[in-house]
């Protein structure tokens, strides 16, 4: 079906004229002149005078290139029948704590020291990739919670994000509330069956507007289920740190992620190494794709680059007329060798 996706330019069309209207003449700085002996000077000049022509047929070439420019802003189109779109799949937001804590580098990965971000970095990575047919989010918390990336199927792009992430972006502190309700405000407005947020954390409650069991109720009430994760090193790790008789993981609130994700209907998980993530995906992946509403789209062939062109070239047709106009066009009569 033929359409114009702005119908609406079409209303434009008598601006020239309106403007004609509005706007003084043009004073082209030349005095005319009256000569009631025109045939004499004709006679002489050995050619005829040009007559001046009607006022409309000076305006329709110029009317025609108007409307012409008017169909291609319109945005002529053909377009097809409605094909329906299939979406399934589900609404994941992972919320990463980038508290200063987050620095610690308790933690190995191939063999190497490793802070806690890092190590978020390096196996949430694939994790994310790994999403097919879901949409991922990313939420980045410290003393405030922030959306870094809204649910988006790129899951590359959300990658992206979480590997540019910087400790202390968002505060020194932690937001666990503020994070879930952030989370709870951008899913609740996709299907219920379908709300999934992975929370990250290797501490405890330290600020924030809201409690972060007050906000674990209010996700239950949104049927958003909430999957916590504590990141840390164990009580006696075998890290630098824990050689010391440094303890880092005790900053870590596991009653709390443990009572979030009960009141939700999620899982706690603590990840240490690629073992516990695997673990995570394994249970998140048992959560069947939720057959969303469908959508429809229309496919759309864009035509406006015909008048368009077609504007181009009578507009460079006007062009060459002005500068060789059809009384010029007999050259060959004024050819060196054709003179007498």
């Amino acid at each position: 079906m033929f359409e114009f996706a702005w119908p609406w330019i079409f209303l434009l069309a008598p601006l020239p004229w309106v403007l004609r209207l509005l706007l003084p003449t043009a004073d082209s700085g030349e005095a005319a002149l009256k000569v009631s002996f025109l045939a004499e000077l004709e006679g002489l000049a050995g050619r005829r005078a040009r007559a001046r022509l009607p006022a409309w047929r000076l305006q329709a070439p110029f009317a025609l290139l108007w409307l012409l420019l008017l169909l291609a802003a319109a945005r002529p189109q053909w377009v097809g029948d409605p094909l329906p779109i299939p979406a399934s799949g589900r609404d994941l937001l992972l919320a990463v704590d980038v508290s200063g804590s987050m620095d610690t580098t308790d933690l190995k990965w191939q063999g190497a020291e490793i802070s806690r971000l890092g190590l978020i970095k390096q196996l949430f990575g694939d994790f994310i990739e790994q999403r097919h047919g879901d949409r991922v989010g990313l939420i980045l918390f410290g003393s405030k919670a922030y959306l870094q990336a809204p649910l988006t199927f790129d899951r590359h792009a959300v990658r992206v994000w979480l590997d540019e992430a910087l400790i202390g972006i968002a505060g020194k502190d932690t937001a666990l509330g503020d994070a879930i309700g952030l989370a709870i405000k951008r899913l609740r407005q996709r299907p219920a069956e379908s709300r999934v947020l992975v929370l990250i954390t290797d501490g405890a409650n330290t600020t924030g507007a809201i409690d972060p069991l007050t906000a674990a109720r209010l996700a239950a009430e949104e049927q958003v289920k909430v999957y916590t994760i504590g990141i840390g090193a164990d009580p006696q790790g075998e890290s630098v740190l824990g050689i010391l008789g440094l303890n880092p993981g005790l900053d870590l609130d596991e009653p709390t992620l443990k009572a979030i994700a009960a009141t939700t209907g999620g899982e706690y998980f603590r990840a240490r190494s690629g073992e516990e993530l695997a673990k995570i995906s394994a249970t998140l992946d048992s959560l069947e794709p939720v057959a969303q509403k469908p959508t429809q789209a229309r496919p759309a062939l864009a035509l406006y680059h015909w008048p368009l062109a077609a504007a181009v070239l009578f507009s460079m047709l006007l062009v060459a007329r002005e500068l060789w106009p059809p009384e010029d066009w007999r050259w060959p009569q004024r050819w060196p060798w054709r003179r007498p």
